[in-house]
């Protein structure tokens, strides 16, 4: 067998050295490889506890707190530590990190009185820990800060503005139009426009200003001592820094521009949600106003009442669902020709507690904007199928927003009422609007499919107050044109409005698609429209929406057409 080597070469070709720590003296004695543990190290400042101490850091103190645990229950019984420091001889010097592991044993007192352990050098593995550290805290695409670390420095800076009576500002800097950039030129390229924004930024940072990633296309940007004028001035740098220069990528020169949203503090904000909040709202408007502009937050008197309201109402709206307090009212549409009527369009109600509703445009818009209106959508649902399984006579209509067509849960419900009624589908018209239907034809054409296997008509509303070719609707499958009643209301006194009525009427009878016009108020118009060619028409002159039902009532003649 070959010799086993002694103890220290092996110590010394891991790296590693032991020692003996006599506490009482504080003399230290190494192994004779200490020097490879500690290169550049005077041995004389390794020969105490106190002379070592003195090269360690950030805590001198590290070894002796070490020797704080209780002593051992049994004599001669060593109490294990693990511990890491950082030493060097002179400031200028590189940091050596130091691993200590070790047993501390106690005298006849119980207290510490001679250690014995293990050193060896963990520079690899420390600059590992910091690095995944940094990581932790930083955007690894720019290096900058993290949104989570941003938010928390600027929670930091506001306690500090508060404390000293000072005042800053956070901005929010986002990227125009990065995804045009994504599509054009592809991810790698977008990265490398974000990257270089993020120098140029930076840049132009005074000392004391931090910078993070906020999101995909924003950086966060926390400006120390900056007053209003000043906040002014360091926007209009950085949107310069931005635009001044193309980007130079891979794939070429890539022109970008950036808009710029801020709130001073504590002024207008009190905190980092508010202050984050604000920044969003004031970038939001800045870029709808132009790209490459700038805006500070001010406050605003309406702005504040309409969020009042927004949470006013949102709070009814859900309380009258909870409630079943929507209801649907009936709108008859009726044959141009008979004045017989064809369908009704099923249109939301919401009752209130003082007996009066609250009608269509007073709840479809709000519910929209909050992001209510899927729940809406749904509960007429319901109604408007329960109404046709009890009467089988009746057809009707009903509008669904464009969040709808694409919602899982919605054609859930469909389906599942479908087949629990058979034979009510062919009686159903759905009504979608002339800005879903030019949104992305194929997805729009798959909703319409799935409806027309259930034996639904589908109809465009509010036509041509959008850009829909009829080839769109020739392509969609659809089976009725509903005409804006914008364009509808006017046609007795606006050439201009007879004449765009007109021939959408023809142009809709060539496709044979069926025509609705909203919006008829008076007999003159009703004959226009008839002699055109319109095949149906609601509105005032007609009736408008009704929560009686019609078909329950005792039949009538029809509204003999005039002319």
């Amino acid at each position: 067998m070959p010799p086993v080597p002694p103890a220290a070469s092996i110590l010394a070709s891991l790296g590693q050295a032991t020692f003996a720590w006599d506490l009482a003296s504080d003399a230290i004695a190494w192994s004779d490889n200490v020097a490879a543990v500690f290169p550049d190290i005077p041995v004389a400042a390794l020969a105490g506890g106190a002379e070592l101490a003195k090269l360690i850091e950030p805590s001198r103190s590290v070894r002796s707190d070490a020797l704080g645990a209780p002593a051992p229950v049994r004599s001669g019984e060593g109490m294990p530590y693990r511990i890491e420091y950082g030493v060097r001889a002179v400031t200028s010097a590189p940091v050596i990190w130091i691993e200590e592991t070790g047993c501390w044993f106690a005298g006849a007192d119980g207290r510490p009185a001679r250690v014995e352990g293990v050193v060896r050098i963990n520079n690899e593995r420390h600059a590992r820990d910091e690095q995944l550290l940094k990581l932790s805290r930083h955007d690894p695409l720019t290096n900058e800060l993290n949104r989570t670390h941003l938010i928390a420095s600027l929670a930091e800076t506001m306690e500090e503005c508060a404390r000293f009576r000072s005042s800053c500002a956070f901005m929010l800097i986002g990227i125009d139009h990065l995804a045009r950039v994504n599509d054009a030129f592809g991810f790698d390229v977008a990265d490398a426009v974000i990257a270089e924004v993020a120098k140029r930024i930076r840049a132009r940072l005074r000392s004391g200003d931090m910078l993070g990633r906020f999101s995909g296309n924003k950086f966060g940007l926390i400006l120390r001592n900056c007053t209003v004028d000043d906040t002014n001035v360091a926007a209009e740098r950085f949107l310069a820094a931005v635009r001044d220069e193309v980007v130079p990528t891979k794939s070429g020169p890539v022109s970008v521009t950036a808009s710029i949203g801020a709130v001073t503090i504590p002024r207008h904000a009190r905190s980092a949600e508010e202050a984050v909040n604000r920044a969003q709202e004031t970038l939001d408007a800045a870029k709808s106003r132009r790209a490459g502009s700038f805006a500070l937050w001010k406050p605003n008197v309406e702005r504040d009442a309409q969020r009042r309201v927004n949470i006013r109402v949102t709070d009814e709206i859900v309380t009258a669902l909870n409630e079943r307090r929507i209801v649907i009212g009936f709108e008859p549409v009726v044959d141009a020709r008979l004045r017989q009527p064809a369908f009704y369009e099923c249109l939301v109600r919401m009752e209130q507690d003082d007996g009066r509703a609250l009608l269509a445009p007073d709840i479809v818009p709000v519910a929209e904007r909050l992001g209510l209106i899927r729940l809406v959508d749904h509960r007429v649902l319901e109604l408007a199928i329960a109404e046709l399984a009890a009467a089988p006579g009746v057809q009707l209509s009903l509008n669904i927003s464009p969040d709808t067509t694409m919602d899982p849960d919605w054609w859930a419900t469909i389906e599942s009422l479908m087949r629990a009624h058979p034979g009510v589908g062919e009686r159903l018209i759905v009504e979608i609007t002339e800005t879903v239907a030019i949104q992305d034809i194929d997805d729009v054409r798959g909703f319409v499919t799935r409806l027309k296997n259930f034996g639904s008509r589908i109809a465009i509303d509010d036509f041509g107050a959008g850009y829909t070719s009829f080839r769109n609707l020739r392509k969609l499958g659809v089976d009725i044109v509903k005409i804006d009643g914008a364009f509808v209301q006017n046609i007795v006194r606006s050439a201009d409005d007879r004449a765009f009525v007109q021939t959408l009427i023809d142009l809709a009878r060539r496709l044979e698609i069926k025509t609705v016009a909203e919006w008829v108020q008076d007999e003159e118009a009703a004959v226009m429209l008839r002699e055109w060619g319109c095949d149906f028409i609601q509105g005032r002159l007609i009736g408008l929406a009704s929560p009686d039902r019609p078909w329950n009532a005792p039949a009538e003649k029809p509204v003999p057409a005039t002319g």
